[in-house]
């Protein structure tokens, strides 16, 4: 079976690319990635908010100026973050040295500012690409949904401008018309668009009346939102597809590439199992091909799209209706 798919310029064996995670936090993980058949990876996430602590504190050093000691005190500590901006960038290029696949950084972050410098940095640390999460939690009721869009855009268009590497950007669901934007992103440079970062919610203490945050894996029932955002943008973007959330098994990656995907990023099912889930991932994904006579991915990729799927309905408003409308309690 050939499984050989292309993801933002790069010729990959299989689309099966471990997320950006903890499994990319020390150089032994790393190595077992790529043991187990990674084709890239993903390292985790650089904040924009480490980078603007670390540039406050310096300029604060050299000036000596109190208000911003008193500002500091507006973001994470530095113990809140597994890397520094600096420790990042070398842990970077220990990782390249370290391993023969493509590296991908990631920067996350949602505001333009000088913290994008750090994406020209990452690419001179050795990255063959960088994924770019847009992560905007956005609360102002004087900021409109096209402001949030337009200053998302600018982030893009200034980093394709600062590197030479492919950019792909991550995306949440929660964006008012996503595909009219997914093209203003294609438009601004983005060489590919991964659906979608999750979106981390605080949940209430009555009793002590604290806001708990806590962290939960994927699991499947994630994976139909992203299904069907793929269907809808396959064939409408010049850049690559990749999905990421709810994908488990073998059969959820067929699923992908089937709506449109080139790239399948795996996270929580490698930390529940372990990297060596990547090869049973691959041959389910192999088996399945063989059972239902698949040679290849490539005429496999959007079939089941809007666009080439038997019945497009599915997608849309229709869907909906006859969805409520045919449910029947037991």
């Amino acid at each position: 079976m050939n499984l050989n798919t292309p993801y933002l310029g790069l010729d990959l064996p299989h689309p099966l690319i471990p997320g950006a995670s903890p499994l990319s936090d020390t150089i032994d993980s790393v190595r077992r990635l790529e043991d187990a058949g990674a084709p890239a990876i993903i390292l985790r996430s650089l904040f924009e908010e480490q980078i603007e602590r670390d540039q406050m504190a310096a300029l604060q050093a050299e000036t000596h100026e109190q208000s911003f000691a008193e500002a500091l005190t507006y973001f994470p500590t530095p113990q809140s973050f597994v890397f520094g901006p600096d420790e990042y960038l070398e842990h970077l290029r220990r990782v390249k040295v370290a391993v023969s696949i493509p590296v991908i950084a990631s920067l996350n972050g949602a505001t333009p500012g000088g913290w994008l410098e750090y994406a020209q940095l990452m690419e001179h640390a050795g990255a063959d690409a960088l994924e770019l999460n847009l992560y905007r939690v956005a609360f102002d009721i004087a900021l409109s949904s096209q402001a949030v869009e337009r200053e998302a855009v600018e982030v893009v268009r200034e980093v394709v401008r600062i590197v030479k590497i492919p950019v792909a950007v991550k995306l949440s669901p929660f964006y008012s018309s996503l595909a009219q934007f997914a093209t203003q992103l294609d438009e601004a440079g983005a060489k590919g668009l991964v659906l979608f970062n999750r979106f981390y919610q605080p949940d209430i203490d009555p009793e002590t009346l604290d806001l708990n945050r806590s962290l939960h894996l994927s699991d499947a029932r994630e994976l139909p939102l992203r299904l069907r955002w793929l269907g809808a943008l396959s064939g409408q973007t010049k850049g690559s597809l990749a999905v990421s959330g709810g994908v488990h098994s073998g059969r959820d990656a067929i699923k992908a590439v089937m709506a449109g995907a080139h790239g399948v990023q795996v996270v929580s099912a490698l930390l529940q199992h372990g990297p060596e889930h990547l090869k049973a991932m691959r041959k389910q994904m192999e088996d399945w091909m063989q059972e239902f006579e698949w040679e290849s991915l490539a005429p496999m990729r959007g079939n089941m799209s809007l666009k080439r799927c038997p019945d497009p309905t599915a997608y849309e408003r229709a869907n909906y209706v006859q969805m409520l409308q045919s449910f029947r309690p037991s």
